[in-house]
This record gives structure tokens, sequence and C-alpha cells, in this order.
């Protein structure tokens, strides 16, 4: 039997996991999204990651080409990660659409502070509306796939669980009669 250390420490790990897997979800997502508006809009795809990591590193890619592939991969490891804030709003009890929300607002928020504190992108104060009603929606595609990504994974991983204790009960059970 487990004490409580080691019970948390398996829900926590549980939770950082299905969280990476509920992220990356939420980054494909967002990233599907982001490509379909560009189409639409004509729009370049944002260097924002490769300028906030150039930022925070003290670090300059070499030509356009290789900033592009930073973006790039900043952004999947960004999103990705964000997966583990899901994971612990699970932890804190919150379960479904009220996780999803709590995950949008802190994702967004972050974003909104984040980036112009960094001075890659401008304050929203000073976007026009439709701008800010994609970036908005954009984050709400992520935070919902990465919420019902979540939720899936989490109730698979709860009944295997209880497939596994019921398992060993069985077991044990047998083993005391005979």
């Amino acid at each position: 039997m487990k004490n409580k250390t080691g019970i948390f420490l398996n829900e926590l790990g549980t939770a950082i996991g299905i969280g990476v897997m509920a992220g990356l979800v939420g980054t494909a997502a967002i990233t599907i999204s982001q490509m379909i508006e560009m189409k639409i809009d004509g729009r370049e795809p944002s260097s924002a990651p490769a300028d906030a990591a150039s930022k925070v590193l003290d670090i300059k890619p070499e030509s356009e080409e290789k900033k592009a592939k930073v973006s790039q991969q900043i952004h999947w490891a960004y999103g990705t990660s964000w997966g583990v804030a899901r994971g612990l709003i699970s932890l804190a009890g919150l379960k479904g659409w009220k996780a999803t929300l709590v995950h949008f607002a802190a994702i967004w928020g972050t974003a909104n502070v984040m980036l112009p504190a960094l001075k890659v992108a401008p304050q929203a104060t000073e976007e026009d509306a439709k701008t800010i009603s994609i970036d908005g929606l954009h984050h709400a595609v992520y935070a919902v796939a990465a919420g019902l990504a979540f939720d899936a994974i989490a109730k698979r991983t709860s009944e295997a669980a209880l497939n596994n204790e019921l398992s060993s009960a069985k077991k044990m059970f047998k083993k005391k009669l005979a």
C-alpha cells in the first residue's frame, strides 16, 4: 500500500504526463487553426516565438530560414509544455470546461503580458479588434483541444487504474480462499 506522499507523486506524475500529451494535441490544433487563418488572410507566420527566445536567451538565428525553423520548434515546445499547466489545474480539483476556461485564461493572459513585455508583440490596447479576436480564437482552439484530450486520456487512465486495482483485489481474494 502506498503512503500519502507516494499517492500524491503518482497523481502528480500522471497529471503531468497526461498534460504533456494534451499540450501536444492543443499545439497541433492551434497550428492547424493558424495555418487556416494565414491562408485566408494571406498573413505570414509570426516570428514572435524566435524573437522572444532571442531576447530571453540572448541568441540570434543565423538566417531567416533558421529563424522560421526556431519559431516552429519553440511554438511546439511552448505549446506542449502548457499542457503541464492543464495537468496541475486538474490536481487543484477543476475538471472539464471549468478547467479548460482557467487554462485558456492562463495561456492567453500570459501571452498578452509576456510578449509585449519582451517587446516582440504590441500591447492588446494597440491592436485592432480583428487581430485580438483572431488571437483569442486561436488560443481558445488550443485550450479546448488540450482540455478534451486531457479529459479523454485521464478518463481512460482512471478506468485502466481501476481495472488494475480490481484485478489485484480479485487475485488477492482468490489467494486468501485457496
